[in-house]
């Protein structure tokens, strides 16, 4: 409690903590506190440490560039790292992304997408859906719909209106078929589109709605939104900061869906727990001009060698694989979860990236808010640490090198967790 107290004193309160966890350290899939109790983490520090804590293969490159420097001021000079970085990157990438711009975080990445959309069109709007998420700063919370306390008393925002996003557990079309509600969600997004007047520059998706509530959308409305793009000339930009780096077993999100975006945002998972973005698009795309956009960080030689570290780790061990053979047992266990227990009212995900929606009972639908935190906590006290994630919806995001038994560990704390609250 005394880090608690000192933390209360000298940190910004706007910052969320939903139980009294204080980190220590950790490895692998778990964490300690300042206690030396042992956790089982799902939550993987917000989608970041895909490769798991303290990997040391991220150790290794950071000692051995910190001998020579650690900031090369990139914006001004050359250097190969951030070069090599980038060279690597691509080959993980749809071939026709092939120019990139490094930053330092995710709300970086869609900043630098959303100026580079709106140079190359040298159009003014562009198109987000709610619920999303896609950072704090103001370009990028001008596209963030998620919830309201973001965006309180920060108003005028960049011109960006906002389409309905496919939250199938809680569809506003009466629960229509399904091939017939997509068509309503995309004639949604058309009419937005038409009331943009030929000023649009650009539609800002997440394939998984991430803070919003890790929501999958159909993949025929993704494709669709591909579709509107294509019909309109309109830019797809694709915001891959949670959901990529194999989350949900490709390394792009937006390929579960089989659709090609023009412009892709990273960040989180690619650093390997240095703070690390990047905003990829093809040459034709990026054709701003010097002095147009720049940072003084992006390109941090700490940052590429552990990018370039992380980016092997994931591809050698074959993380995207295991992504999608533990999420998918998972999966399996929590749907069984659901037919159990009333206040588990919704089980969805990609890999391992999977929601788990509590409501106060399964007919009314209503928000299990504050169920969802005291099963958070409950499973805190039971040695799991999870998220939450939209009104009240949990967030299962574990490192991807998690194990199956690991995998039935933490879903055992979690049923019981459940149980209790139930």
């Amino acid at each position: 409690m005394r880090i608690i107290e000192r933390d209360r004193k000298v940190i910004s309160p706007s910052l969320t903590r939903e139980y009294s966890f204080v980190f220590k350290k950790a490895k692998g899939c778990y964490v300690w506190d300042v206690d030396g109790r042992k956790y089982l983490d799902f939550a993987a520090g917000v989608a970041v440490m895909n490769i798991g804590h303290t990997n040391p293969v991220i150790e290794k490159a950071l000692r051995k560039q910190i001998k020579y420097a650690t900031h090369a001021a990139f914006s001004d000079f050359y250097a190969e790292l951030p070069v090599k970085f980038v060279e690597c990157l691509l080959t993980f990438l749809p071939k026709h992304l092939n120019k990139a711009f490094l930053s330092n975080s995710g709300t970086e990445a869609v900043e630098a997408t959303y100026k580079l959309a709106r140079w190359h069109t040298n159009k003014k709007w562009v198109i987000a859906f709610k619920p999303s998420f896609h950072g704090r700063t103001m370009g990028s919370l001008s596209l963030t719909n998620s919830k309201p306390v973001h965006k309180e008393r920060l108003w005028p925002f960049l011109p960006v209106k906002h389409a309905l996003y496919p939250y199938c557990y809680r569809c506003p079309f009466n629960n229509k078929e399904h091939d017939a509600c997509t068509n309503l969600y995309l004639d949604v997004l058309e009419e937005n589109i038409s009331e943009c007047e030929k000023d649009l520059a650009a539609i800002f998706l997440e394939p998984v709605a991430g803070e919003g509530g890790y929501i999958v959308p159909p993949k025929d409305f993704v494709q669709g939104v591909r579709e509107l793009c294509d019909k309109y000339d309109v830019l797809l930009c694709d915001d891959e900061v949670q959901a990529g780096c194999y989350r949900t077993g490709k390394f792009l999100a937006i390929e579960n869906f089989d659709v090609k975006p023009d412009v892709v945002a990273l960040s989180k998972a690619i650093g390997g727990g240095i703070p690390l973005g990047a905003t990829v698009a093809n040459e034709k795309i990026m054709d701003w001009v010097p002095g147009s956009h720049a940072n003084t960080m992006g390109g941090n030689l700490l940052a590429c060698v552990a990018g370039l570290a992380t980016l092997k780790f994931m591809k050698e061990k074959k993380l995207g694989e295991n992504a999608t053979k533990i999420g998918n047992y998972m999966i399996k266990r929590l749907e069984e979860m659901k037919e159990k227990y009333e206040i588990v009212g919704d089980v969805r995900g990609i890999g391992l990236m999977i929601g788990v929606e509590i409501v106060k009972d399964k007919q009314s639908k209503a928000y299990g808010t504050k169920e969802r935190t005291d099963i958070l906590c409950k499973a805190s006290e039971k040695g799991l640490l999870m998220l939450p994630a939209g009104t009240s919806s949990i967030r299962i995001c574990p490192p991807l090198i998690l194990t199956k038994e690991q995998a039935e560990l933490g879903l055992d704390v979690f049923e019981d967790s459940v149980k209790e609250i139930s």
